[in-house]
């Protein structure tokens, strides 16, 4: 993995969150919106590290994780704009992308749903005999979740072919995370099932793409799963929606500045050389202006689509 793979892939999420969050005043994008502006560094680290076979499940949170395993821009912005061209034709909104051809299985509005389908799919890969690994992104708020902990033991037991990542933000909606859990030693109590478990400080994209590369080459050589890494991370925008939230006084932009200061984007940047850089940041540019025309240019779903995928007809 490249300086120039791991920025463009950040540079792209960036610009993409950015232009959706300039868009949705306007009200044609038909779904809430949860962006990843600050966060990028998680699922571009992560991403990175895997190849085409690897499987992801996510988390209403979805658009960088999705954007950083490959998934298609022009279907991301045409769900949301709920238009038949969508990722899931435009009926699942923000919350709900789906990639099946980049391995991107699904994102969840649910907290918590998709840890146990990351599971599941690993579960079959062990009997498959397959050497693809599955990862399931997860925030701080779905460890307090009954399915968390069952999860764990359950892929820990199994020694399934999964790797778990919490985006630890530190806050679930407005709620610090030391006002829901006693101590907040996340990926200490993923170390009690009997799983690897370390925390990766700093939202250094370099440092959980090494991290996570590492486990990857482990479970691929057949060694056993599951490995817990707790990410941390801010976000800069509200919980949901385009706008900044400070003034609501659950936290304080002299809390988010060192975040800010950190910020993944311009610091891989800089590793890039100028005369690399630019002509990538027009291509990703233009390939976002033609996103959102696909998406304008689309037709909504015809009212007989409200009946398809509905039961299991076969």
């Amino acid at each position: 993995m490249t300086n120039e793979s791991l920025y463009q892939s950040l540079y792209r999420i960036r610009r993409v969150e950015e232009a959706v969050a300039k868009v949705y005043p306007t009200d044609k994008i038909k779904s809430p919106v949860h962006l990843s502006i600050g966060q990028e560094a998680v699922a571009v680290g992560v991403c990175a590290a895997l190849e085409l076979q690897d499987i992801v499940f996510g988390t209403y949170r979805s658009h960088a994780l999705y954007l950083a395993k490959g998934g298609d821009l022009k279907a991301m912005i045409a769900e949301m704009y709920g238009k038949d061209t969508g990722a899931a034709r435009g009926k699942g909104g923000s919350m709900h992308l789906i990639d099946l051809n980049k391995g991107i299985m699904g994102t969840s509005a649910v907290v918590g749903t998709t840890i146990a389908n990351a599971v599941g799919y690993a579960y079959a890969l062990k009997y498959q005999r397959s050497n693809a690994v599955v990862v399931s992104f997860m925030g701080d708020g779905a460890v307090d979740e009954g399915v968390f902990h069952e999860s764990l033991n359950f892929a820990a037991l199994k020694k399934l072919p999964v790797i778990f990542i919490c985006e630890n933000n530190q806050y679930a909606i407005h709620t610090h995370q030391l006002q829901r859990q006693a101590v907040g030693n996340i990926y200490e109590r993923a170390r009690v099932y009997g799983m690897p478990s370390e925390r990766i400080e700093g939202n250094d994209v370099l440092k959980i793409y090494e991290r996570v590369s590492a486990a990857v080459a482990a479970l691929r050589a057949g060694g056993p799963g599951p490995y817990f890494f707790e990410c941390m991370t801010y976000r800069w925008k509200e919980h949901v929606g385009p706008n900044e939230d400070y003034q609501l006084g659950y936290r304080s932009r002299t809390e988010a500045q060192p975040w800010m200061e950190m910020d993944q984007v311009p610091r891989i940047g800089a590793l890039v050389d100028a005369a690399v850089r630019a002509p990538m940041e027009a291509a990703i540019e233009a390939e976002i202006t033609e996103a959102f025309a696909f998406a304008e240019s689309s037709p909504f779903p015809a009212p007989a689509e409200l009946y398809t995928a509905v039961y299991d007809e076969a």
